[in-house]
């Protein structure tokens, strides 16, 4: 009897350990507004860190944990102002539109761009957002003119708008198109919506198939970089510039193609771009080297994994994506995305990924990928991974509200 009593206290003291070192998971409503609040004081500080270099934005930090920025011209220009546009939207405060107007405002030079296709990016993300939140009519004409920059770089014959332009690291191709070229099309769908033109979304939608044609394999992996013949319009490479090798799958490329034909399909109802936003959905969330956490390696073939380098930005991207296509799908689908969107956030969230205030050159991610085959921006923040993380936690949020 005295031995079955000690094992009863030594089996509830084990239970009470256990219990107390696995604490209640917070729900998921209130991380969220714990890390939008964060977000919102991180990104104030990043804004007003430059209120004295009018033609600056925030790019990454460098080795030694200072604050690289970049001009309007950089593909990355637009995405810290549609972070301040986001958290304007889920707290309008003066202090935020104040400074997302700002910064919207640095970018406006680019609706002339016409030498590459990273316009959407750039115009859609401050302006796009901007223009929703406002609805000031020149914001319109800012992207109406960027729509019409992007379009000089579609060729019939290929069916594609040219992701890069001759130069001497991307000669060896004669006419490059990206997979991260499909997030571009959203702009030129909402242009064709605007201002009841359909040449904007004919170019969106040839382009769209074209790259649904040529870029993916039979799994629903994507190459990063096709390059067509510009006589005939046939493939003339299948290559890669930021991923492992060209046949792998390079994580945020992934997340790329996941994301634009999601917006495809919102945009179209085109069934084919849900096929394959669903597929691509399907081998990022089935593949056995996806970590447990679902913030992928930064190619999903890398030689050292499990020491290969996480991209947050991947991941959010993917988040955000998925969070969206959940709207699309059946409820067993659906239940599948947002459980995985969930547990991404809360990954992003957590201190492993998530910065300390003030700290991190004041983004709020860690530990992002940019160009690991040229060893730049590796294991760094970015600030396209905070503009996904930011609007995923907003579409959560808004998807809490409606179910």
């Amino acid at each position: 009897m005295y031995k079955q009593i000690i094992s009863s206290f030594i089996l509830i003291a084990v239970l009470f350990s256990c219990t107390v070192s696995q604490p209640k998971e917070k729900p998921l409503g209130q991380l969220i507004d714990e890390s939008l609040e964060f977000a919102t004081q991180q990104s104030l500080l990043m804004a007003e860190s430059l209120k004295d270099q009018p033609d600056r934005l925030p790019q990454t930090i460098d080795k030694d944990g200072k604050l690289v920025t970049c001009n309007s011209a950089w593909w990355v220009s637009g995405f810290f102002p549609g972070v301040l546009w986001y958290l304007y939207e889920n707290n309008p405060s003066d202090s935020l539109k104040k400074w997302a107007t700002n910064y919207t405002l640095r970018v406006e030079d680019q609706k002339y761009t016409t030498n590459n296709h990273d316009v959407g990016f750039m115009i859609f993300c401050s302006f796009g957002n901007a223009y929703r939140l406002t609805g000031n009519p020149a914001y319109k004409e800012v992207i109406h003119t960027a729509s019409n920059s992007l379009i000089t770089r579609f060729n019939p014959t290929v069916g594609c708008i040219r992701s890069w332009d001759s130069a001497p690291w991307s000669k060896q191709w004669q006419y490059p198109v990206i997979i991260d070229n499909m997030m571009n099309l959203e702009m030129l769908e909402w242009s064709a919506k605007a201002f009841e033109d359909t040449t904007y979304s004919h170019i969106a939608e040839t382009h769209a198939n074209t790259t649904m044609e040529n870029h993916f394999r039979d799994d629903y992996s994507s190459y990063h970089v096709i390059s067509y013949d510009t006589i005939t319009g046939e493939v003339e490479r299948k290559n890669t510039a930021q991923g492992y090798s060209d046949d792998s799958a390079w994580a945020r490329g992934q997340g790329w193609g996941l994301y634009g034909y999601t917006m495809m399909y919102r945009e179209t109802g085109n069934e084919a771009f849900l096929q394959q936003a669903e597929g691509i959905a399907g081998f990022i969330l089935n593949h056995p080297n996806l970590p447990e956490d679902k913030i992928p390696y930064w190619d999903f073939d890398a030689p050292d994994i499990p020491n290969a380098k996480r991209d947050a930005s991947a991941g959010a991207l993917i988040c955000s994506a998925l969070i969206e296509l959940s709207g699309y799908v059946t409820e067993e689908k659906a239940k599948e995305y947002l459980a995985a969107a969930e547990t991404q956030l809360r990954s992003l969230s957590s201190s492993v990924y998530l910065a300390e205030l003030g700290k991190n050159g004041n983004f709020i991610l860690k530990h992002s990928v940019g160009h690991m085959p040229n060893g730049t921006e590796v294991d760094a923040p970015l600030t396209y991974a905070d503009y996904y993380y930011v609007e995923a936690l907003m579409r959560m949020k808004e998807n809490m509200k409606a179910n």
